[in-house]
Order: C-alpha cells, then structure tokens, then sequence
C-alpha cells in the first residue's frame, strides 16, 4: 500500500500532478487545495498518497497533510454517494478547516454549494462524519463581534457560514489561493464581527489582506 510518494515537479494543473520519482512519472490527482501548495516545476515535492484500485482502472489521489488524506478516505468510504470525483470536488471548494467546522456544527447548507453535493448528501456527509473526524477536528471558528465577546458560527446559524464561503469564493475569483482567501476573511470577520454581511467582509478583506 502506498502511504506517500517523493518527487520531482514534471507537470502540474489545478486537478492533477506528475511526479518523476527515480525516473517513474506518477500521475496524481489532487484537490485544488494542495495544487496550491505545490511548487514549481522541477522542484521536489511530497504527497500523501490514497489510493484507490479497481477491475478496470488504478488511481492515485494526492494530498498535502495526511489529515487531509484521512479525510479523503473516510468521505469516501463512510458516505454513500460520494466518489473520489465528488470528493475532490468538495475539497477543492472549501479548505479543510471549512470542512471541519461546518461537519461539527452540521452546516449541511454550506456543503451543498459545493457541485455534485446535494441536500441530502451533505446531509449524510454531516451526519456520518462528525463523530469521525478525530481529537481536535471539527473546531468552531470563533470571531469577535463588535461588542467583544467571543461568538461561534454555530451559535450564529447558517448565514455567518454562508457570507463567509461567499466571501472566499469571491476572493479566489480575484486571484486569491484557497489559504489566503481563507485566512483574510477570517481576520476580516474577526474585525467586523457576526453580522458582516459578504460584501463587508470582502472590502474588509481587501483592505487588510
């Protein structure tokens, strides 16, 4: 079983990478989120590797921490419904801090934005994982409110999450990578506090990012 694979940069896209380890080209799909993190080519780089065999086809999935790997698996094995595809997809749209939160708060309408996710998959996905992620997975975001006191997105409900994805959503439009637009809006929402609506909390980010 492959736990990871160590190589040479030959080609990258957002969805996939090659790996020349001692003159093998590894062909790797990875979520957006990792692609991020890769450096250019010819510089060396380290995946954790899941990998899924079947009859007809073998392909390698390709991840940036082995907690992400982990998560692959589980969303993948756990959740009817959800294929390798579909999990990719899920992972590239939202960073996995974003995936632990709103698992543990149950924010199914956040993962249903993601395409390939409906309803009821997120649904599933809440419901089948949140006892699952492990010590530590699925902590709340806390943000500041203008008042002072500290309040979580799970106490706010679905629209602090929703205005928060939007937001990110729109700074990666503008050229942002997932971590950076993750971490901006965050600072942004600590500043504005609960009720920021997303197009505050993009100004804000803008400014202060």
């Amino acid at each position: 079983m492959i736990s990871f694979i160590e190589g040479v940069v030959e080609s990258a896209t957002p969805l996939q990478v090659i790996l020349n380890c001692q003159g093998i080209g590894y062909r790797i799909d990875v979520p957006v989120t990792t692609s991020e993190k890769i450096p250019g080519i010819g510089k060396s780089v380290r995946l954790q590797i899941h990998p899924v065999y079947r009859e007809d086809s073998q392909a390698l999935y390709g991840f940036a921490t082995r907690e992400e790997r982990d998560f692959f698996h589980l969303v993948t094995s756990k959740v009817s419904g959800i294929g390798p595809k579909i999990a990719l997809n899920l992972m590239s749209r939202l960073s996995f801090q974003m995936l632990q939160d709103a698992i543990s708060r149950g924010d199914a309408a956040l993962l249903a934005k993601c395409p390939g996710i409906g309803k009821k998959t997120a649904e599933r996905v809440c419901i089948e994982l949140k006892d699952k992620l492990g010590p530590g997975s699925g902590k709340a975001v806390t943000v500041t409110p203008s008042s002072g006191s500290p309040v979580s997105p799970e106490a706010d409900g679905s629209n602090q999450a929703a205005a928060f994805s939007d937001a990110i959503q729109a700074l990666m439009t503008l050229g942002y990578k997932m971590d950076a637009a993750d971490q901006a809006v965050r600072k942004a929402s600590q500043a504005l506090g609960s009720e920021a609506t997303t197009d505050a909390l993009i100004k804000m980010a803008l400014k202060t990012g």
